[in-house]
């Protein structure tokens, strides 16, 4: 018998991530009693600002409370244009910008406006591991590009080069990177932007979600290549920066036709995003951007305290990161030993499963972000679960055989 809700041939492949599995398995064990801790997931530990609080507060009370334009309030947009101006040099018209309940729309309504099927592009390893699925879902095709450890998990001109070929639609980056936490410099950028410049048929969409978490110059693929502007859209959001994950605020700023054909999209989706939200990411991009620094210095203490206990295990190697909250450390010379209870650690993902069953800790396999062999720690959690998590990491590598 025919099944009416069998899956589509399009989302066949699509799953719930690892990341959010791993949180979810996490959170069953903490029910059951199990002292856990998380650093599987990438949230800040900060509270919302108070006077981003206040300013949705006052909305509401206003009535703004009504659906707004697809493309987002024109307060809004205003505000993301003048944070450009001052932030990165540039500043977009208004037409230019599409405001979305979240950066992750953003990026499905890129997609969804652009691929047709077998449309290619080109994602950067390790990657975020929504980027593929969200390809799969709009019909296009990933074809990802490696990096390693020896290239700061940057890919290269040359890589980028051959990579390129006639149904290449897209090259997606991500600077500051989830995982790795590199960032692409100046002249990072410009190298690539004269490989684009060779290849005009393939658009740059440049994930820039945590630009303000950066320990290294921070430099805009827009800013870099202005001359690209045409064929580039940006992703950010206030998500990461002004700690508003909840309040599902992301934006574009692309080239009108783009921009058009994503609100398009969007309108079909959600509409415009939410009312109340949208003047709270207003206010925050307005407001004094004092504490965007405070925020970064304390994650910057906090990538130091754990690269150190990290690699004073001895089987995990951990370089530094010059962005986001993240860590990606090599966990190959801990792969081949046994637990205590005579498992084998064959994979990263065994070594994450075993972490958790013994001393309760959940990080998030490399596998996941297309880089086996690795392990992502997210180190936006407080000191306090940091350094207990660092010392059950070590008392699990030194029970290793």
């Amino acid at each position: 018998m025919s099944d009416p809700f069998r899956r589509s041939t399009r989302i066949d492949a699509v799953e719930l991530s690892e990341i959010l599995k791993i949180s979810e398995l996490a959170d069953a064990l903490k029910r059951e009693g199990r002292a856990i801790i998380t650093l599987g997931t990438g949230e800040p530990d900060f509270p919302t600002p108070a006077p981003v609080i206040e300013a949705a507060h006052l909305a509401a009370l206003k009535g703004e409370t009504t659906y707004t334009l697809t493309a987002g309030t024109i307060q809004l947009r205003e505000a993301i244009a003048a944070a450009c101006e001052r932030e990165s040099g540039y500043r977009p018209a208004i037409g230019e910008i599409i405001v979305s309940t979240g950066a992750k729309q953003v990026l499905y309504n890129a997609f969804a406006a652009t691929l047709d099927p077998g449309d290619e592009v080109l994602i950067v390893a390790p990657y975020w591991t929504s980027y593929p699925d969200i390809v799969t879902v709009c019909a296009g095709r990933s074809v990802i590009l490696p990096t390693s450890a020896a290239t700061g998990f940057r890919v290269t001109p040359e890589a980028l080069r051959a990579a390129i070929g006639p149904k290449t639609r897209w090259l997606l980056l991500n600077s500051p990177s989830n995982p790795s936490g590199a960032v692409y410099s100046a002249e990072d950028l410009d190298a690539l932007a004269e490989v684009l410049r060779d290849a005009p048929h393939v658009g740059i969409m440049v994930d820039e979600i945590y630009q303000h978490i950066s320990y290294v110059p921070f430099r805009s693929f827009r800013a870099a290549a202005p001359d690209l502007a045409d064929r580039t859209l940006i992703v950010n959001g206030v998500s990461k920066s002004y700690a508003m994950t909840g309040w599902r605020i992301g934006w574009g700023i692309g080239p009108k036709r783009l921009i058009s054909a994503m609100i398009a999209v969007q309108s079909q989706i959600t509409s415009g995003a939410s009312s109340v939200s949208q003047a709270a990411a207003a206010a925050a991009l307005s407001g004094d951007q004092q504490l965007l620094a405070e925020h970064c210095d304390d994650f910057r203490e906090r990538r130091d305290m754990m690269v150190e206990a990290l690699n004073a295990t001895g089987l995990l190697s951990c370089p530094s990161a010059d962005g986001a909250f993240y860590l990606f450390p090599d966990c190959t010379a801990a792969l081949g030993k046994q637990t205590r209870d005579g498992r084998t650690i064959e994979t990263d993902a065994d070594f994450c499963e075993a972490l958790l069953a013994a001393e309760g800790v959940a990080l998030v396999p490399g596998r996941a972000f297309g880089t086996p062999g690795h392990l992502r720690l997210s180190y936006a959690y407080s000191r306090a679960s940091l350094r207990e998590a660092a010392t059950r990491i070590a008392r699990f590598c030194a029970s290793l055989k």
